[in-house]
C-alpha cells in the first residue's frame, strides 16, 4: 500500500534533513494519498501511502506508539487479521479500526523478532524500538513487496525502491558485476539466485522470508519462514480433500478482496486464473460487487502459427468462463501500439534493473493501466497456481506408479487417460519408462538448461564463479549434473527464495506506479502449505492431471475450461509479429552492441554474433520463443540499461 523509506544512524549522529528530503523527493514519481515522515534525532521513517484497504484510509504512517515507544512504517496488507486478533485477544469492537501497521506492532510486542512468522499477506515493514535502540523489519515469505537498503557500521538506509537510496551522497552508483553475471548466466525468467544483492554494488535487498535487525552497530539477517510443512495431511476420502481445499482457497481469495476500491483480475483461458475468478466472483456477488476481468489478446492481424495444442488467442476459453461464472465485467486488450522494443527504456526505469519478460511486457503494464482506469485497487491473478493449486504432472505421476510397481492402478489410469485424450493407452508406456528410469534410457528433460546458449562472457563467469554458485542452487547450465525429476524441482522451488523474487519485484513496482496491488491467492502461504501436505494421488486421478483443482471447480468453472487437457494457452506468441515493422532498427542497434566496451566484457560475443547472423535473415513468427532471439533481447536489455541508467 505504500513506498516506505528510512535512515538510521547507529553513531547517534542526527539524520541530515537534506538526506530526508532527497529520499522523499525521489518518491514523488508515484501517486500517493498521503505523504508523511517521522524524524527523531538519529532515526527517520517515511511513507508515500496509497490507500487500498478500508482501514488504510487516513492511516497514520509512519506511526509512533508513545506508550510502547515503537515507531513503524509499513508497506503491508495482512490477510490473517481475524486469526491474529484472536491470538492477541483484541477486543472485537476495535478490530475494524485497527490498521495493518498497528496490527504488526501488536505482533511485535507479543512475539518480538519472531513476529513475521505469524503474519500472512504481502508486506515489508520496519519498526524502531526506542527502548531497545533496535531497528527491526521483515519481508513476506515470497517477496511480494521489495525492500532495498544500504548499510555500513554507522548508517542504515532503506527504501521500497532503489533510486531514492542513490540520492544519498554516500551511496555511489557502481555496477554490480556479480549481479550482472547471475542475470546473464541464469536460465529462464529468474534474474539470479542471490536475492540479497542488486544491480548496484552498494545497495542490497532483504531476501524473501527474511527479517533484518540493526542494533549496536551490527546487522543481523535471519530466515524466519519455512514453506514446506513438516506433516502430511491424511483425510478419509477424495471428497474430504476437496472440501478442505475449497475452504482454505476461498479464505485466501476472500482475504484478498479487502478494498474500498473496485476489484479486478487477470483472466486467461486456463485453470489458475479461472479458479481465482470463479471463487472471487462468487464471494463478490454476496457483497453486491462486480468483478472486472482483464485479458490480453493478440492483434487482429496476427496469424496464429502455434501448434494445434496451443492457443495464442484464448478468448473462446475466457468468454466461456465469463459467461458461466457470471457477475463479471470483462475487458479485452491487444495493446497494438506496443512492441518489445519500444518500451525497453520505460521498463528499465520502472524495474530499476534489466529484465527478462520482454515477450509479455506489452500487456503486463497495459493491464495495470486499464485496471487503474476502472478504479481497481486489487488486481487478482493466479501466478503461483502451476506449483500449488493446479499441480499434477500426468506422465511423471504415472512414472512414479511404475517405479512403485503399482501396475494395476497404472493400467486403470492409462485407460482413463486414453478415453480423455484419445489414442491407445500403450503408446505412453515408452515415455513413462524413460521418465521413470532416466539413467537407463538417457532421457533428457525438455527443460534441460544445458541446451540453452550461454550468453555470459566466459571470463566474467570464471571471475565471478557464477556457474558454481548456480549449481549450488540446483541450476546446472553446463549439464554436468543429473537432472532432477519434477517432484524434486517442485520441492526445491519452495525451499529457495530466488524463484519468487522477480515476480515480487515486478508486482511492487507496477503497483506503486498505478496504485493497484497485484494479489495472488494461489500464492497464499496457507494454500501452498495445504497443497504441499496432501498425497500426490490427489493431483492425478481418472486420467486427469491437475485433478485437485478440476474437482474443486465443479459447478464453478465450465467443463470447457475445467476438463480441458488438449489445448494450453500460450502468451507472447505474437512477440515477433509486433517486432517485424522495426526489425531493421532492431538489427542496427544490436550491431552497435558488438563494439561497446562494457558489453564486450559482459557477454559472449561469439554466441551473440551467431544469434545476430541468424536474426539478420529476417523475422520469422516462430522466433518468439527462439533461444537466439532471447540471447539478443537479453543483450539489448543490458546494453540499454548500461547506456541510459548507469
Amino acid at each position: 500500500m505504500s513506498a516506505i523509506a528510512g535512515i538510521y544512524h547507529s553513531s547517534k549522529e542526527p539524520v541530515n534533513r537534506e538526506h530526508i528530503q532527497g529520499i522523499m523527493e525521489n518518491l514523488k514519481q508515484f501517486p500517493a494519498d498521503d505523504i508523511q515522515v517521522w524524524h527523531k534525532e538519529n532515526i527517520f521513517l517515511g511513507c508515500y501511502a496509497q490507500w487500498i484497504t478500508p482501514e488504510s484510509i487516513e492511516e497514520q504512517l509512519p506511526y509512533y506508539d508513545h506508550e510502547r515507544q515503537l515507531a513503524i512504517t509499513a508497506d503491508a496488507i495482512i490477510d490473517n487479521r481475524e486469526e491474529l486478533f484472536e491470538r492477541l485477544q483484541v477486543d472485537k469492537p476495535n478490530r475494524k479500526v485497527i490498521t495493518d501497521s498497528q496490527l504488526i506492532l501488536h505482533t511485535y510486542e507479543k512475539w518480538g523478532e519472531a513476529c513475521p512468522k505469524y503474519l500472512i499477506g504481502d508486506f515489508t515493514f520496519m519498526i524502531w524500538d526506542e527502548r531497545k535502540q533496535r531497528l527491526f523489519g521483515a519481508r513476506d515469505f515470497s517477496g511480494s513487496r521489495t525492500l532495498y537498503y544500504y548499510y555500513d557500521s554507522l548508517r542504515f538506509a532503506f527504501c521500497t525502491t532503489i533510486q531514492p537510496l542513490l540520492s544519498l551522497p554516500y551511496v555511489k552508483k557502481q555496477l554490480n558485476e556479480q549481479w550482472m553475471a547471475e542475470f546473464l548466466a541464469t536460465p529462464g525468467m529468474n534474474e539470479g539466485v542471490d536475492t540479497s544483492i542488486t544491480v548496484h554494488k552498494m545497495i542490497q535487498q532483504l531476501p524473501p522470508s527474511h527479517s533484518i535487525t540493526i542494533a549496536n552497530g551490527q546487522k543481523k539477517i535471519c530466515k524466519y519462514c519455512t514453506v514446506i510443512p513438516s506433516n502430511k495431511l491424511r483425510l478419509n476420502s477424495n471428497e474430504e480433500y476437496i472440501e478442505a481445499f475449497s475452504e482454505v482457497f476461498q479464505t485466501a481469495v476472500n482475504s484478498r478482496l479487502r478494498t474500498y476500491k473496485n476489484i479486478g483480475a487477470h483472466l486467461s483461458g486456463g485453470l489458475d486464473s479461472g479458479s481465482v475468478v470463479g471463487f472471487a466472483a462468487r464471494e463478490l456477488r454476496k457483497q453486491n460487487k462486480q468483478l472486472h476481468t482483464f485479458s490480453y489478446v493478440p492483434s487482429a492481424d496476427f496469424i496464429d502459427w502455434t501448434p494445434k495444442n496451443a492457443a495464442a488467442d484464448e478468448r473462446p476459453f475466457i468468454q466461456s468462463t465469463v459467461q458461466y461464472v457470471g457477475n463479471i465485467q470483462d475487458h479485452y486488450h491487444s495493446f497494438d501500439e506496443i512492441n518489445p522494443l519500444s518500451e525497453i527504456n520505460e521498463w528499465l526505469g520502472i524495474m530499476e534493473m534489466p529484465y527478462k519478460f520482454f515477450a509479455n511486457a506489452n500487456w503486463l503494464k497495459g493491464i495495470f493501466e486499464r485496471a487503474n482506469d476502472q478504479g481497481v485497487g486489487v488486481l487478482l491473478n493466479g501466478g503461483r497456481g502451476n506449483l500449488s493449486i493446479s499441480w499434477g504432472p500426468v506422465l511423471e505421476y504415472y512414472a512414479l506408479l511404475l517405479k512403485k510397481v503399482r501396475w494395476l492402478y497404472l493400467l486403470r489410469e492409462l485407460n482413463q487417460y486414453s478415453k480423455n485424450m484419445g489414442g491407445s493407452r500403450m503408446r505412453l508406456l515408452p515415455t513413462i519408462g524413460k521418465i521413470a528410469f532416466p539413467t537407463l534410457t538417457k532421457y533428457q528433460s525438455l527443460n534441460d538448461s544445458s541446451k540453452q546458449p550461454l550468453i555470459i562472457n566466459p571470463q566474467l563467469a570464471k571471475r565471478t564463479k557464477v556457474f558454481d554458485k548456480l549449481k549450488g542452487h540446483g541450476i546446472d547450465v553446463r549439464g554436468s549434473a543429473p537432472l532432477e525429476n519434477v517432484y524434486m524441482a517442485r520441492k526445491k522451488h519452495f525451499e529457495e527464495t530466488f524463484p519468487w523474487n522477480a515476480t515480487g519485484t515486478l508486482g511492487t513496482k507496477l503497483s506503486l506506479r498505478y496504485s493497484t496491488w497485484k494479489r495472488d491467492p494461489t500464492n497464499d502461504l496457507r494454500v501452498i502449505r495445504f497443497c504441499l501436505s496432501i498425497p500426490e494421488d490427489q493431483y492425478v486421478q481418472n486420467g486427469f492431471g491437475r485433478a485437485l483443482i478440476r474437482r474443486a471447480t465443479k459447478n464453478i468453472l465450465p467443463d470447457k475450461v475445467r476438463l480441458n487437457q488438449k489445448v494450453r494457452g500460450i502468451q507472447g506468441a505474437d512477440c515477433i509479429h509486433r517486432m517485424t515493422p522495426y526489425w531493421e532498427v532492431f538489427i542496427h542497434e544490436l550491431e552497435n552492441i558488438a563494439h561497446h566496451p562494457v558489453m564486450m566484457e559482459l557477454i559472449n560475443m561469439e554466441v551473440f554474433q551467431t544469434a545476430l547472423e541468424k536474426m539478420k535473415q529476417g523475422p520469422r513468427a516462430e522466433y518468439s520463443f527462439d533461444s537466439d532471439y532471447q540471447v539478443l533481447m537479453h543483450s539489448l536489455n543490458v546494453y540499454r540499461y548500461i547506456k541510459h541508467f548507469t
